[in-house]
């Protein structure tokens, strides 16, 4: 099966550490977080991936390669500007467009179940399956129905909204998409999925969300990267080969 990691971001709030480290090339335990995510996902069947690069590109292809040690095959698509998560699967449809394929944010860790989320993507008929989370306060506010249908999809909302909506699930940065997706993608650049396309396919009986059944982390702050950093320690991400 094919996915796309979205790595092309500069990842500012980090500061110093990603001053002259593109962010997946961040370690955590002696390996980039990259290879964490290549690892998983390979482990559950998703092992052609394309990788969008912008900042310092060489970097992750000089250390991957075709991604063999990672047990995938890798495609690598530059980016001369920033096109937005929406934006850059739009950009690879061509070679997402043979089935379902996963969509996984560049600094986001996790041990999730993506063959369990699969199987319930493909059990209701879903047209993407996003994974969400509890967290109060997020930018991006997911509203379940009594069937883990997304009802609601609130980004960067306001105070009242916020309490409007009363629900504490929040996006996590993976979404399983069938191919009729790539359809709908808007044309506009930069686009992106929470600000772009899920806000108009919330209601439609056609997003499903998966709750996580596992350890995420998002790695967009000093903070978050010790977090992250002390669960690879903990082996919460599984192994990978040595630090080179």
């Amino acid at each position: 099966m094919r996915a796309m990691v979205l790595c092309a971001g500069y990842g500012l709030r980090l500061g110093e550490h990603t001053r002259h480290t593109p962010k997946a090339m961040l370690r955590l335990a002696g390996l980039p977080l990259l290879e964490y995510i290549l690892r998983h996902l390979a482990r559950h069947g998703f092992d052609e991936i394309a990788v969008n690069l912008h900042f310092l590109p060489e970097t992750i292809r000089e250390y991957f390669g075709d991604g063999r040690s990672c047990g995938c095959q890798l495609t690598y698509v530059e980016e001369a500007e920033l096109l937005g998560t929406a934006g850059s699967v739009r950009r690879m449809a061509e070679f997402l467009a043979g089935g379902v394929f996963l969509v996984h944010y560049g600094d986001v860790v996790t041990n999730q179940d993506f063959t369990a989320m699969l199987e319930a993507h493909q059990r209701q008929g879903a047209l993407a399956t996003l994974l969400v989370h509890q967290r109060p306060g997020s930018n991006s506010v997911v509203v379940l129905d009594d069937q883990q249908r997304v009802s609601r999809f609130l980004e960067r909302p306001s105070d009242a909204q916020r309490r409007e909506a009363a629900s504490c699930w929040a996006f996590s940065g993976v979404t399983l998409c069938n191919p009729e997706l790539l359809d709908l993608l808007p044309a506009t650049t930069p686009c992106d999925f929470p600000r772009d396309v899920f806000p108009g396919l919330a209601g439609s009986g056609r997003l499903l969300g998966f709750p996580l059944t596992g350890y995420r982390c998002a790695v967009d702050s000093p903070e978050r990267l010790a977090e992250a950093r002390r669960a690879a320690e903990r082996g919460l991400l599984g192994g990978g080969r040595p630090e080179r």
